[in-house]
């Protein structure tokens, strides 16, 4: 089992695109789904700028290796003065799930909240994602939401 040295969370920097993608390509196998080379480029331009005040990235290094990511985005919300961060993909690579990355980075997102004024963090996730949801249902709240989309 890991000791919690041996994991380093850390924001996303320009140098980390190609451990990047690679987990970013293989979070959106697990969705089933498939985006033009063209979007790789422009969502990490953007996560990976610390100018770029609307989106950021944190990833998860384990001996050496990028093993985990958070990409997040800040937004104006209807019902609070400050914005929100939409937590919008979170992944862990299966060689280092069970060692408590996946809460790390959550948490690591928690804290930039906590330390930028956001007003809140939230996330979606599919019902049928158990593994995730009992992580989720430890460090967050379930609320009675159904998300819809056209």
């Amino acid at each position: 089992m890991s000791q919690p040295q041996d994991i380093v969370i850390r924001p996303l920097t320009p140098a980390d695109r190609e451990g990047w993608e690679i987990l970013w390509r293989d979070y959106l196998d697990f969705y089933q789904s498939d985006l033009d080379p063209a979007q790789f480029d422009y969502t990490f331009q953007r996560l990976s700028q610390p100018d770029y005040a609307d989106m950021f990235g944190y990833v998860a290094e384990y001996e050496g290796k990028l093993v985990g990511l958070v990409n997040c985005i800040n937004h104006d919300h209807g019902w609070h003065m400050q914005q929100v961060v939409y937590l919008q993909d979170l992944y862990v690579d299966d060689t280092a799930r069970k060692l408590g990355i996946g809460q790390k980075l959550i948490e690591a997102v928690y804290a930039y909240a906590d330390q930028n004024d956001k007003a809140n963090v939230y996330w979606t996730t599919k019902t049928s994602n158990h593994t995730a949801r009992k992580l989720y249902d430890r460090i967050g709240v379930l609320t009675e939401f159904i998300k819809y989309s056209r």
